[in-house]
C-alpha cells in the first residue's frame, strides 16, 4: 500500500476501526482509549501514512496559516524581519504565506483577497500602502510593524528615541555640521519620528544641520544611484567639515560607506556615520557600522506573540470580544562601532589603528 495516496478507508480496515474512529483520532484523540491510539498510530507507520494538513485544514476551518506583505527584500531590515518570523514556526507552528509590496494599493488588495482564499488565520502587514482603517474591514487579525497602525493593533521600535539617540552621540562626538538622510515617510508612519527626533536634538544643541530627503525608488540600482548623487552633494558641499550622517537604516549607510572607501580607501576624520536597525550587514562590511538597533528579534517576537493571542481568541467564539488596540514600542539601542569616534581619535586603515 506504500505505493498508493492512504485513506482514512485504508485505515479503517488495516484496524478494524470505523472511519469514524479513525476520523476521531486526528480530530478528538481525547475521545480514544490510550490501547485504541496505540493501535491507530502503529498502523500509520506500518502503512507509511502522510497526512494531508490541508485537507484537515479546509475540514476543519483552521489553516494555521499567517500572511505577510512586506515592502522588499532587498532593504536588509526587510530581509532580517522575515528570517525572524519565518523563525517562530517551531514555537508557534503557524505557516507562513508571502507576498512582496507593490507600493501600489490596489494589487496589495489583490495580495490581500489570494491570501483570504487561503484561509489564513492572521495577517502581518509591512507595506504602506493599504491605510489601517481598510485593513480592519477584513475582519481578521492583524498586526503591523513599522508602519501606519490607527486603527489596528502594532508593534513599532521607538523611533523617535533612536533618533535621539544617534544625533546626540553624533553631537557629543564633535561633528560640526550634522545631516539626516532619509526616503519620503507618509505623515502619520512611526519612522517619520526619526526625522522629528533628529531635528529636535539639534535644535536643542544648537547644532548646525540639514535633513536630506530622497525618493530611493524600488532597486538596489535606485538607491544605489540616489545614495551616489547624496554623496557627490557631501564631497561638493561640505568638503573639510567634520559631518556626522544620521542614516534611516543601515543599507544606506553602508552603501555611503562603499563610496567613502572607494574614492579615499580609508574613512576620512572628517566623516562620521550612523545607521539604523542593526540588521546583520551592518557587521559584515569593510568597517563595522555604529548603528541604532530596532530589536529586530524583539519585535518579531512581540508581534508574532500578539498575532497569536488575538487568533486563538478569534478560535474560541465567532463573534470574540473586542479587544482595546494595542500599540507597542520597543526600546531601541545605541550601537557603538567603528564608524563614529571621537574625532581625535579617528585614523584611517592605513596606519593600522583599526
Amino acid at each position: 500500500m506504500s505505493s498508493k495516496k492512504i485513506t482514512f478507508d485504508d485505515i479503517a480496515t488495516y484496524t478494524n476501526f470505523s472511519k469514524s474512529t479513525i476520523s476521531r483520532y486526528f480530530n478528538k484523540p481525547d475521545l480514544l482509549s490510550e490501547e485504541s491510539q496505540e493501535i491507530i498510530r502503529q498502523a500509520l507507520i506500518d502503512l507509511n501514512y502522510h497526512e494531508n494538513k490541508l485537507a484537515r485544514a479546509l475540514a476543519n476551518g483552521q489553516s494555521e496559516f499567517v500572511g505577510i506583505i512586506i515592502p522588499n527584500i532587498y532593504l536588509d531590515y526587510y530581509a532580517e524581519v522575515l528570517n525572524q518570523l519565518l523563525g517562530t514556526f517551531e514555537k508557534h507552528g503557524y505557516k507562513f504565506l508571502v507576498f512582496l509590496g507593490d507600493k501600489n494599493k490596489e494589487i496589495e488588495k489583490e495580495y490581500i483577497e489570494e491570501l483570504l482564499a487561503f484561509n489564513i488565520e492572521g495577517l502581518i502587514e509591512l507595506s504602506h500602502s493599504i491605510p489601517s482603517k481598510e485593513l480592519v474591514e477584513y475582519n481578521i487579525p492583524v498586526i503591523t510593524i513599522e508602519r501606519e497602525d490607527e486603527n489596528i493593533n502594532s508593534i513599532n521600535s521607538d523611533n523617535y528615541e533612536g533618533a535621539v539617540m544617534a544625533t546626540q552621540h553624533l553631537i557629543n562626538n564633535g561633528c560640526d555640521m550634522l545631516i539626516h538622510v532619509n526616503t519620503i515617510i507618509p505623515p502619520n508612519a512611526p519612522a517619520r519620528k526619526r526625522i522629528e527626533g533628529f531635528e529636535d536634538t539639534c535644535i536643542q544643541n544648537k547644532v548646525q544641520f540639514k535633513t536630506c530627503i530622497y525618493d530611493f525608488g524600488n532597486s538596489r540600482e535606485e538607491t544605489e544611484e540616489t545614495i551616489k548623487q547624496f554623496f557627490d552633494e557631501c564631497e561638493k558641499l561640505y568638503s573639510g567639515i567634520n559631518k556626522g550622517i544620521f542614516f534611516a537604516n543601515d543599507h544606506y549607510a553602508i552603501k555611503f560607506l562603499n563610496l567613502i572607501f572607494k574614492k579615499y580607501g580609508y574613512l576620512p576624520d572628517e566623516y562620521q556615520l550612523v545607521g539604523y536597525d542593526n540588521s546583520p550587514i551592518a557587521q559584515d562590511s569593510i568597517l563595522k557600522l555604529t548603528t541604532v538597533s530596532q530589536q529586530i528579534s524583539e519585535l518579531t517576537t512581540e508581534a508574532m506573540r500578539e498575532l497569536v493571542l488575538m487568533m486563538e481568541e478569534r478560535k474560541k467564539s465567532s463573534s470574540p470580544k473586542k479587544i482595546p488596540i494595542l500599540h507597542k514600542k520597543v526600546k531601541p539601542k545605541l550601537i557603538i562601532r567603528d564608524t563614529t569616534k571621537p574625532l581625535n581619535n579617528i585614523k584611517s586603515l592605513t596606519d593600522g589603528s583599526m
